[in-house]
């Protein structure tokens, strides 16, 4: 017999940790080979995690609501073969130890559980801000919040970076912390210090009032949007696009493309091939900021907002979405949007975004001003499509006609996107979307 090792899968270059929603398994339960065990939820998505051997679940390491860092141990299952697993103690070798020696190990194993059980959060009790890779090497080397606190972080804003803890734990034990120089302090003015200690204003309740406590979505979603807008400089642009062509080509091939493809042609993926294609003019659009360096991504991989049953917004990614052809990027769009409605989304499904684009407009609302979905640099906004009175200019003078029109909002980080940039990039994509063809074929 021995010992198999179930550990919390990557989910995502952007995911380091997972809360346990629900056991599917108990101890003691027979497993199958991809047998689903444990129900977790990340920030993005909610998944299962199967079992990659057979066997018998002897141990469940973490419960529900517990958080759980990536590539931790869950749980332990018994095997007949021990392939990828770790051999039992033998018997015998327990039974020699004195029962000092197994005080010692009892206590050196609740100590660890309690280092690994409480992960570091975000961002601590002074506001600072630490990345998943940061809180992930601060937890293996049992570093508390007290003493990540003390780090001097080299990063913008005085984050602590990689290379800062990797240094701290380095020289730990060595020689004392160094304390910065009087002309490397950070000098912070008024409305800074006053962001920093703000305490939410207390609210009052009274008998009639009903008290809903937010889902475990929507309170990491409102840390997400919280920690965007404190990250970027959002600017906003606005264009207005006359879409009437598109709106009569579709009106034309809607029923044919379904007789054919067997897919309903929506606004969306017209709009969406238009965005990949215009990213694909602008490349400085398609980037990510890591510290003081700009990571101009390879592939064009097109975020896109989707309602969930819940009334909460997930944003599944349409990868590589600038070698899709009009039928492919339809199919691609109702996919996702359909499995989003069902929560069958997968944590693959929703990783790797380089660029968001949402849909105001789906909600009736004529422009939004949406917040940038970090690590991204931009987000686009689709308002309504509206019949308007509009000034068409002809050879035989100016007149007054009903055209179908609707406003883009674009919001862009001004750390690296000027207005210029952000603005020619939504002057680029109304100039494709205007000059759509109403007679070709699809």
């Amino acid at each position: 017999m021995a010992r198999f090792e179930l550990k919390l899968p990557k989910m995502g270059e952007s995911v380091a940790e997972a809360t346990i929603t629900s056991w599917l398994k108990e101890v003691g339960d027979t497993i199958e080979l991809d047998e689903a065990i444990v129900e977790i939820a990340t920030d993005k998505v909610d998944s299962e995690v199967p079992s990659e051997v057979e066997g018998t679940l002897i141990e469940i390491l973490y419960q529900k609501d517990d958080v759980v860092a990536v590539g931790e141990t869950i749980a332990i299952i018994e095997t007949e073969v021990g392939t990828n697993a770790v051999e039992a103690k033998p018997k015998a070798e327990i039974a020699t130890e004195t029962p000092k020696e197994v005080t010692e190990v009892e206590k050196s194993i609740e100590k660890a559980t309690e280092i690994v059980s409480t992960p570091i959060s975000k961002t601590s009790d002074s506001g600072k801000f630490y990345s998943p890779l940061v809180r992930n090497i601060a937890q293996t080397e049992s570093i508390s919040m007290q003493e990540l606190e003390s780090i001097s972080g080299t990063g913008k804003e005085g984050r602590v970076t990689k290379e800062d803890i990797l240094s701290y734990i380095e020289n730990k034990g060595k020689a004392p912390q160094k304390t910065a120089t009087p002309a490397a302090i950070k000098v912070e003015t008024p409305k800074q210090i006053e962001k920093t200690i703000a305490k939410p204003a207390p609210v009052s309740v009274n008998g009639e009032d009903e008290i809903i406590e937010m889902s475990r979505m929507g309170k990491l979603i409102a840390k997400h949007m919280v920690n965007s807008v404190v990250t970027s400089a959002h600017v906003q642009s606005f264009i207005e696009i006359d879409v009437t062509n598109i709106v009569k080509w579709r009106e034309k091939v809607k029923d044919a493309f379904f007789n054919r493809e067997g897919e309903k042609l929506t606004y969306t993926p017209i709009l969406m091939q238009a965005v990949a294609t215009t990213i694909k003019k602008y490349p400085l659009i398609n980037i990510a900021i890591d510290g003081d360096n700009i990571i101009k991504k390879k592939n064009i991989n097109l975020g896109m907002a989707a309602a969930l049953p819940d009334g909460n917004l997930i944003v599944p990614v349409i990868k590589n979405a600038d070698q899709l052809n009009l039928v492919g990027m339809t199919k691609v769009v109702n996919d996702l949007a359909s499995r989003a409605r069902k929560n069958a989304l997968k944590p693959d499904d929703i990783q790797g975004g380089t660029y968001t684009v949402t849909n105001v407009g789906g909600f009736g609302s004529v422009m939004g001003t949406p917040i940038i979905n970090q690590p991204q640099v931009a987000i686009l906004a689709l308002g309504a499509i509206r019949k308007m009175p509009a000034v068409i200019e002809t050879p035989d003078g100016d007149f007054i006609g009903i055209r179908q029109k609707m406003f883009v909002s674009h919001s862009y980080d001004h750390r690296v996107v000027n207005g210029a940039l952000g603005g020619m990039f939504i002057n680029t994509l109304k100039e494709i979307l205007e000059a759509w063809d109403p007679n070709q074929d699809f």
